[in-house]
């Protein structure tokens, strides 16, 4: 942009704004990272409705706090995002395709501010930063897909090509299923929200909140099919651990809105894994799991925090 508003709010506020394919959520967060006003709007497709979504929901914001919020947006959405030009690309689901989207100066010249663009999962690690206190953690967002945000030492790790936790893309079974990256199975296959809905197909409630059910009340084949989820998400805990030990993992993601049971159930498939391996017994991965208090806005609260940065 060629007008460059300061980066920080005077009075303290920062607005972050998580974009996804159904809703776009919005805060404001305060000097002590207390939530002063939240917003969530139906995302527009396309890239046109996801420019005036966004606009629409800081607009909202200013009117719920009385407050100008002239200080730097942040912003995380699905896609690759250029994080120097605030361009995003391959947001699929999202219906933003082809060339580059230049987000950042669309919003800020629609707002008037300093927009600045990352993608949703890093985001959501920086949120898991501020909601566990650790500056050295893996956030491991089992969505529809599974990916990882790696916040190490206290510097968020992209990647040299933003390839930095696609840990969902890790083949563990040549004889498995396709995955939607051309690769056959890929950890994604077993350890996401998308193959828990094939594994367990329900209509009337999340599936992952019903396979859990079931395989709480004994059924054979859903204790079957949880262990194997479980199992999944355990080998990307251990193959990110072994790649950069991080010391805190954090669950999140839509699955992660089990809570306790997920973490629990990756925990003892950790344990189960480990039961042979003394070198892997040491590195106490199943204590070093936490999962997203359920309804936390993670990503809004990282996208809040990147806007300071």
């Amino acid at each position: 942009m060629s007008n460059e508003p300061s980066r920080g709010s005077s009075n303290g506020l920062s607005v972050g704004l998580d974009i996804g394919a159904t809703k776009t959520l919005g805060l404001v967060v305060d000097a002590d990272g207390g939530i002063r006003a939240t917003v969530r709007e139906a995302t527009e497709p396309g890239a046109e409705g996801v420019v005036r979504t966004a606009a629409r929901v800081v607009e909202a914001l200013r009117a719920a706090t009385g407050d100008r919020l002239a200080g730097t947006v942040g912003v995380g959405m699905p896609g690759l995002v250029d994080v120097e030009r605030g361009a995003v690309k391959h947001a699929v689901n999202l219906g933003v395709n082809g060339d580059w989207l230049p987000l950042g100066d669309l919003l800020g010249e629609r707002l008037g501010t300093r927009v600045v663009v990352e993608n949703d999962v890093n985001v959501a690690s920086l949120g898991a930063v501020a909601m566990s206190g650790e500056d050295d953690l893996v956030y491991l967002s089992i969505g529809t897909g599974l990916a990882a945000g790696l916040v190490l030492g206290g510097r968020l790790r992209r990647g040299d090509h933003g390839a930095a936790g696609e840990i969902g893309h890790v083949p563990v079974d040549p004889g498995g299923a396709l995955c939607q990256c051309g690769q056959r199975g890929c950890l994604e296959t077993i350890a996401s929200g998308s193959a828990l809905a094939a594994a367990w197909p329900s209509a009337d409630v999340p599936p992952a909140q019903a396979l859990f059910a079931a395989a709480l009340a004994g059924d054979p084949a859903a204790v079957a099919a949880r262990d194997r989820f479980a199992a999944g998400v355990a080998s990307a805990v251990r193959v990110l651990s072994l790649a950069v030990d991080p010391r805190t993992f954090v669950l999140g993601g839509g699955v992660a809105q089990l809570g306790e049971p997920l973490r629990a159930a990756v925990a003892d498939a950790l344990r189960e894994q480990a039961r042979t391996s003394p070198f892997l017994t040491s590195l106490d991965l199943a204590g070093r799991l936490r999962v997203v208090p359920t309804h936390y806005p993670v990503a809004a609260v990282g996208a809040a925090l990147l806007g300071r940065s």
